[in-house]
């Protein structure tokens, strides 16, 4: 089956990790309903380089690549976000999400939830120096971490606060190194005429490095683009089900 409409058919779902996961007010499809330590034990074997179709499924100009520069850029997307991450190791000495932040002169907030919104709403990074991080996300996550099964899976590693400020901080990077980092100056031609063009930049990129820098700073052994499923499913476990079947088809892995 073609992933592109498989993606159309479960849009409603997710847009993506800490960011718009849009709840529908229309009639969606539904989906078998699945226990989260079973996804998530099937999610976290997957390969950061196997994430890419979805990654770019939330790309809006995803129509106009083909497989061979999807692979080349989450290549070069996941290495740019491992080396910004060791730079700021090295240059901070330390990995820890808050201490980052306070370094950078990043003023980090913790509100329940977004103002006016209709979406829910894990974090988000507003320029310059600016992060939300959105508790009542967060306070799920932990409430579902208290569980056995799930805790086992993603391991003592995981804090979900920490990597979604990692996570945010990455942006706030890719802003300040925007003249020389990887996901800021490649960029794709949608057209050309004489000595017009235009150039666009590729937002699915500063995704995949994002995810990558975060991995690293929090030394997950896994994908932080797991934490899709895993922090929609208290919200909806029928949403997250479906997301993971989304993911599951474009790795081409049965469900």
């Amino acid at each position: 089956m073609d992933w592109q409409y498989i993606r159309q058919k479960l849009r409603p779902i997710a847009d993506g990790l800490f960011g718009k996961q849009r709840i529908s007010r229309y009639e969606k499809p539904h989906y078998k309903v699945r226990e989260l330590d079973y996804m998530l034990a099937k999610l976290v074997k997957i390969p950061a380089l196997e994430w890419r179709n979805y990654a770019f499924s939330r790309e809006i100009l995803n129509g106009k690549f083909n497989d061979s520069q999807r692979l080349e850029w989450a290549r070069k997307s996941i290495e740019c976000g491992t080396l910004y991450a060791n730079k700021l190791i090295q240059e901070y000495n330390t990995s820890d999400s808050d201490e980052l932040a306070r370094a950078l002169g990043l003023k980090v907030s913790y509100p329940q939830y977004p103002e006016k919104t209709d979406r829910v709403l894990f974090a988000d990074f507003v320029m310059p120096d600016k992060i939300n991080i959105f508790m009542d996300a967060i306070y799920r996550a932990e409430r579902l971490l208290q569980k056995h099964a799930i805790k086992r899976v993603l391991t003592g590693k995981l804090n979900p606060a920490k990597l979604i400020l990692a996570h945010e901080i990455f942006h706030f990077i890719e802003d300040k190194y925007k003249q020389e980092i990887f996901t800021k100056t490649e960029k794709i031609r949608l057209w050309s005429l004489g000595f017009l063009h235009n150039d666009s930049g590729i937002y699915a990129l500063g995704e995949i490095a994002a995810m990558s820098f975060a991995e690293k700073l929090c030394d997950l052994p896994y994908s932080p683009y797991v934490m899709d499923v895993f922090l929609v499913y208290d919200y909806s476990p029928e949403d997250a089900s479906g997301l993971y079947e989304e993911i599951m088809t474009l790795t081409g892995l049965e469900p």
